[in-house]
């Protein structure tokens, strides 16, 4: 990751989501004084875990461009999404 100072504008680039990076200004521009350094320090902990999350993903996906198995502990969960899917259609969601 870089050495870069954390600013403003780093956090709202490293967020990626649009919408996520006007929730954060929104957030950091209605922040009264006392709680400012609080709004901002929650951010950067999130633009911290989305680059590292998105580093993380080249990391997977270089490794099954090469044939490899991902490192790291994995844990299928399809079994439980797929049965969350099959009971909130069954409520006639779409």
């Amino acid at each position: 990751m870089s050495d870069q100072p954390w600013t403003i504008e780093r956090i709202r680039d490293a967020l990626g989501n649009p919408a996520l990076a006007q929730r954060f200004i929104t957030e950091i521009n209605k922040a009264p004084a006392h709680e400012l350094l609080h709004v901002f320090a929650s951010w950067e902990r999130v633009a911290k875990d989305t680059l590292a999350a998105v580093e993380r993903g080249r990391e997977v996906a270089a490794a099954e461009a090469r044939g490899e198995e991902p490192t790291g502990r994995w844990i299928d969960v399809t079994d439980r999404v797929l049965t969350e899917a099959a009971r909130i259609r069954s409520r006639g969601a779409a």
